[in-house]
């Protein structure tokens, strides 16, 4: 029994073809179905809201500005320190305020070494937010 061949001696292959057809008319009407129903899914119940205004509360945490020039020399706010009372100093402006920022400004022909040991002072004191301040390049 042969489907689609009139010639009684050869062996054909089955047909393979997928018929899309069907499917594409499926399709189609799934699509005006959602484009009619879509619109009728939109119900918002209208409600007269209340308007405020407010101002947004800027608050900038303390920060400290904090200068290594290139001879090794430290700077606490303008003013010059030496490297043993950092520690506290550090320890006492992290209980203060735990948010507090420091901001270091390394010259440009600094020893890493400096800005490490600096780095690290400050973040064993318990200041996590240290950044680097920086000019805008040329």
């Amino acid at each position: 029994m042969a489907f689609g061949s009139f010639s009684s001696g050869g062996h054909q292959a089955p047909m393979a073809e997928i018929n899309v057809v069907p499917l594409v008319d499926v399709m189609l009407v799934l699509l005006v179905i959602f484009i009619i129903t879509a619109p009728l899914l939109t119900h918002a119940v209208k409600i007269d809201l209340p308007k405020a205004s407010s101002n947004p509360n800027i608050t900038q945490p303390e920060h400290i500005e904090f200068a290594i020039r290139a001879d090794g020399s430290l700077h606490w706010n303008g003013e010059p320190v030496t490297p043993a009372p950092l520690a506290p100093r550090f320890a006492a402006a992290a209980k203060r305020h735990p948010q507090t920022e420091l901001h270091l400004r390394a010259d440009r022909l600094t020893p890493y070494e400096h800005v490490a040991q600096v780095m690290s002072i400050a973040a064993k004191a318990g200041l996590v937010r240290i950044g680097f301040v920086t000019e805008p390049g040329k």
